[in-house]
């Protein structure tokens, strides 16, 4: 697929330059930060330095002050709390940092994540009738809840309050809760919108703290847990974002033991070495979604909460086996799904995709639209049938809001929600043609033609002579990298093979790489062989890439990971 490279606004030279000099690195890097927003040295400290003593005052969230009030009410008055979670990775992990704090101040205590089969998203008339078969009083609702008016309003006429943590959008009117956390309602003055879910919990439990006068160690202890909800929701590496992220990776790879379920899923995953952002996402989310894709997501949080090695390795095990079962299940789904849309000549003309069919597993119908995408590059929604309603996912491309899109479309859905690039609605099924015709409609009128064209954002041109040794440790003292502090891409021009180029994997090249000046350093271009005949004939072309260690038979060595090339022709 054609890709558009894209070089980001070059900062201001003397900028640059001055902070070149102030920090003792090239011109380059110090591009690559200015691009980053660190203009200075005291923003830099911050930036390669971050500090807990950064965090903000939990208190400028709105609503904080009453859900502390009623949380320490519910404590000294013995009352019942249920800690209320989605079933995803952010959702599971909230539930399990909350609880696993909590638990120590409240006598009463307990945990609940939805069906997403019977339930479906968010807070359901199921969970506030179990909360209160149980008695409990007070429910704690983490990343979901901002937009269950009905239902938060069903629970206080059975006496249950909700305190809600969300980070999701709200709508123009908010749940009638005792206290909503949320830092993206208009009206929270809070400096810093992009926490996730968990991390919405984790500052009611640093406001609890700070109003209580509790040491906050035990809490700065669970940020393994905040660290993986970061990564696997995919919110900016940013802000308070990368000081969590920051600290919660520096526990994982602190030598001491992990949490049991972690070293379980790490275990299972096949991960070693240092743990980063990427092995969160690509080894550990995917098994702790498995659990409430195919199943019972409750799974995922007793795994997370086992005491043991061995009790968190018998629950990963079966979580392992669940996430290879939903892998049988993306790839039949998505072959079903690519050849529906190749069949039809109008659907394959579209700017946008939206697919139905009853059978398939809900579970797996936003890995299915993110599949799709990587062939037909267009904002993707992909429905099944769930409970007699139409109900599914949504996906987006680069720059194109995939949440407002579906509110033009809202008068035909039931219910909606979610972000810029993912959400999720249900429909009756008998609205899903005008659905589609008028998704169409939106798209087609607000999407340019750049953004139906897979993008590589690019932050600097660059020699390959100033790659070096002492070039890579720097980069990699601006990790972690992630949505808002993504790894550098560089891209060279005219580059060549020494000769050494070859075919692995059958879809995959190395190379040495080199140009007239330069010295050669060895590259990897994933799924890239179609270049293998153009590239050995000695014919020059251009790079772009990031610049990375690898270890082969225990030698640590500079590499390139090319993410595409480009001749001239």
């Amino acid at each position: 697929m054609e890709k558009r490279w894209v070089l980001k606004t070059t900062p201001d030279q003397d900028t640059v330059s001055s902070l070149a000099k102030r920090l003792l690195i090239s011109e380059t890097l110090a591009t690559v930060l200015c691009q980053r927003g660190v203009c200075n040295f005291e923003e830099a400290k911050k930036y390669f330095r971050p500090s807990l003593d950064d965090l903000h005052d939990p208190f400028l969230i709105r609503d904080m002050d009453k859900a502390i009030d009623r949380l320490n009410e519910a404590i000294h008055q013995n009352e019942k709390v249920l800690i209320y979670g989605d079933y995803d990775v952010d959702g599971t992990t909230s539930v399990a940092l909350v609880y696993s704090f909590l638990q120590r101040y409240v006598k009463e205590i307990d945990i609940y994540i939805p069906n997403r089969d019977l339930e479906g998203y968010g807070i359901s008339v199921q969970g506030v009738d179990w909360a209160a078969e149980h008695n409990f009083t007070l429910v704690i609702s983490l990343d979901c809840g901002i937009k269950s008016m009905e239902k938060v309003a069903y629970a206080k006429s059975k006496g249950i309050d909700f305190i809600i943590c969300d980070h999701h959008l709200p709508d123009t009117t908010i749940p009638d809760a005792v206290a909503v956390l949320d830092p993206k309602r208009s009206d929270c003055p809070y400096p810093y919108k992009e926490l996730s879910g968990c991390g919405v919990g984790f500052k009611l439990l640093q406001g609890f703290c700070q109003h209580n006068d509790l040491d906050t160690a035990p809490l700065f202890g669970l940020l393994d847990l905040l660290v993986v909800s970061i990564a696997a929701d995919i919110v900016p590496i940013t802000g308070e974002n990368r000081i969590f992220a920051y600290f919660g990776l520096q526990q994982l790879n602190s030598g001491a033991p992990l949490r049991p379920g972690l070293e379980a899923l790490r275990e299972l995953a096949g991960l070693t070495g240092e743990l980063d952002i990427n092995s969160i996402v690509f080894g550990f989310a995917p098994r702790i979604n498995a659990a409430g894709r195919m199943g019972d997501a409750k799974r995922s949080v007793h795994m997370l909460l086992a005491p043991t090695k061995e009790e968190a390795f018998t629950k990963a095990d079966i979580i392992d086996k669940t996430n290879n079962e939903r892998r049988g299940h993306d790839t039949s789904i998505t072959k079903e799904a690519l050849l529906m849309i190749e069949q039809d000549e109008v659907m394959r003309r579209s700017r946008s995709t939206v697919l139905f069919k009853e059978t398939w597993h809900k579970g797996v119908v936003g890995i299915v639209a993110s599949r799709c995408i990587e062939k037909y590059y267009r904002p993707t929604i992909i429905l099944t049938q769930s409970n007699g309603k139409a109900s599914g996912s949504a996906r987006s491309v680069h720059g194109f809001d995939v949440h407002s899109a579906i509110l033009e479309c809202s008068d035909l859905l039931e219910q909606f929600g979610g972000h810029m690039y993912a959400a999720g609605l249900t429909l009756p099924v008998e609205n899903i043609p005008a659905f589609r015709e008028r998704f169409e409609a939106v798209v087609s009128r607000t999407i340019t033609e750049e953004q139906l064209i897979p993008q590589i954002e690019i932050d600097t041109p660059i020699r390959l002579r100033q790659i070096t040794p002492n070039f890579l440790k720097i980069v990699k003292q601006m990790e972690p990298f992630g949505p808002g502090n993504m790894g550098p891409v560089f891209m060279s021009e005219c580059v060549y093979d020494t000769g050494a180029c070859r075919v692995v994997g059958e879809t995959h090249l190395k190379l040495k790489i080199m140009q007239e000046d330069s010295h050669q350093l060895d590259a990897i271009a994933f799924g890239m062989a179609d270049y293998y005949p153009r590239i050995l004939k000695g014919i020059p072309f251009d790079v772009c890439y990031c610049v990375e260690e690898n270890v082969y038979r225990g030698v640590t060595s500079l590499q390139l990971r090319i993410k595409d090339i480009r001749f001239a022709e």
